[in-house]
C-alpha cells in the first residue's frame, strides 16, 4: 500500500475526522474530505488548521484542502476510508460506501463504542472493514472562526486491526501515532470505561481537565466503570489495559483524594485546558448524542448478564433529558447526578 499513490477518504469530517485527515494531508497523503454544512464550506473557502497539545500547529491552504459533500465525488477513488462519523450515522455511512466505495477499499472504524465495526461489516459483505479506536481529544474552533480549527487535546494513539500490509506505514505520520493491535475488541471495551466519562462532562458543562480534578464528579465516574467492569466479568469480556493503569485499578485511582490522584494520574490530567467532550459539544448544538453506545451498551449487556447498573442508568437518563429539552449543557452538580449530598 504505497503511500504516494493511494487516496483516503474520510468519511464523516468533523472534529476527529479534520484532525486525523488534517495530519494525513500535512504529510502529503491524498485525502478527501466528506462532511456537511459549515465545516466544508469552511475548508473550502479557508483551508484547514491543524494543532496539538505536543506544540505542533500547521495549516493546510484552501487550494490544497479536498473537502466535499457529495460521496460520489469523496468515494469512488479511495483506497482506505476512515469511518469518523458519529454512531447514529453508520448506517448511512455503511450504505454509501456499498453505493459509491470501490469493493477493494479498506474501511476502518474510528468511531467510539463496541458495535460499529460490527454494523459495517454487516452492511459491507465481502469488504475488508477494520475495528479502529481513536485514544486522544479533539476539540474544534467557534462556528465564525476561520480557518476551520482542530487541535488534539490530549495525549494518545490510533489503534486499527492488524491484517492489511502497508496500512500503518501509510496512516502513521507525524502528529498521528498508529499502534496496530490483535485485540481490539478488548481494546473497544478498555476505551469505553473511559468514554463513561463523556456524559458526565456533558452534564457538568465544565471542562475536562476541571471536571476530572472534581473529587466528587470522579467518584461517579468510579461508580460508573464499577458496574460496567462487573458487567464485563459476568459476560466474559477483558478489557483491554490500553494507556496507563489497568481497567480494574481505574475506580480505586479515581476515588483517591485530589492531592494524591494528581500525583498518580499525571499522564490523564495532561489535558488542554479547554477540553470537553464529544457529547458535551452534541448538546451545545441540539444534536443527538452518542449516549446509546457508551452507557447504552453496559446498561445492554448487563441486562444479559443479571448485573444491576443504577449509575449507568441514572447517567443515561439526565442526558436523555438534556437532550429532550435541547438547552445545552445542564451544568448539573455532582450531587444531581450520583442522588446523594456527596459522591466521595
Amino acid at each position: 500500500m504505497a503511500s504516494e499513490t493511494r487516496t483516503i477518504a474520510i468519511a464523516g469530517a468533523g472534529s476527529i475526522g479534520c484532525y486525523i485527515g488534517g495530519c494525513l494531508a500535512l504529510a502529503g497523503r491524498k485525502v478527501v474530505f466528506l462532511g456537511r454544512g459549515r465545516v466544508v464550506e469552511a475548508m473550502r473557502e479557508s483551508g484547514l488548521r491543524v494543532s496539538d497539545l505536543d506544540g505542533r500547529d500547521r495549516r493546510l491552504a484552501a487550494h490544497a484542502t479536498a473537502a466535499t459533500d457529495d460521496p460520489a465525488i469523496a468515494l469512488p477513488d479511495a483506497d482506505v476510508i476512515l469511518v469518523t462519523v458519529k454512531s447514529g450515522a453508520t448506517g448511512e455511512m455503511a450504505r454509501l460506501a456499498a453505493d459509491h466505495g470501490r469493493p477493494d477499499a479498506v474501511v476502518v472504524s474510528l468511531q467510539n463504542g463496541v458495535n460499529n465495526a460490527d454494523r459495517l461489516r454487516a452492511a459491507l459483505p465481502g469488504r475488508r472493514v477494520l475495528t479502529g479506536m481513536v485514544m486522544f481529544n479533539v476539540v474544534q474552533s467557534p462556528d465564525s472562526e476561520l480557518p476551520f480549527h482542530v487541535h488534539r487535546a490530549s495525549q494518545g494513539e490510533v489503534m486499527i486491526d492488524t491484517g492489511v500490509d502497508g496500512l500503518v506505514d501509510l496512516l502513521d505520520v507525524d502528529g498521528l501515532a498508529l499502534d496496530a493491535r490483535a485485540d481490539m475488541k478488548e481494546v473497544q471495551w478498555g476505551k469505553l470505561l473511559r468514554n463513561l466519562n463523556n456524559a458526565l462532562v456533558a452534564l457538568s458543562d465544565l471542562p475536562l481537565a476541571r471536571q476530572l480534578a472534581d473529587r466528587n464528579w470522579r467518584a461517579i465516574l468510579a461508580a460508573e466503570i464499577d458496574e460496567a467492569l462487573a458487567v464485563m466479568r459476568a459476560a466474559g469480556i477483558t478489557p483491554a489495559r490500553i494507556t496507563g493503569l489497568p481497567p480494574a485499578l481505574l475506580p480505586k485511582v479515581l476515588r483517591l483524594p485530589d492531592w494524591l490522584f494528581g500525583l498518580l494520574a499525571r499522564r490523564m490530567l495532561a489535558i488542554d485546558p479547554q477540553a470537553r467532550s464529544s457529547m458535551w459539544d452534541d448538546l451545545k448544538r441540539g444534536r443527538p448524542t452518542e449516549i446509546d453506545e457508551l452507557q447504552g451498551a453496559v446498561i445492554r449487556l448487563a441486562k444479559h448478564a443479571g448485573t444491576p447498573t443504577p449509575v449507568n442508568e441514572r447517567v443515561m437518563a439526565l442526558v436523555r433529558q438534556a437532550e429532550a429539552e435541547k438547552r445545552g449543557p445542564p451544568g448539573l452538580r455532582p450531587e444531581a447526578v450520583s442522588g446523594g449530598p456527596r459522591s466521595a
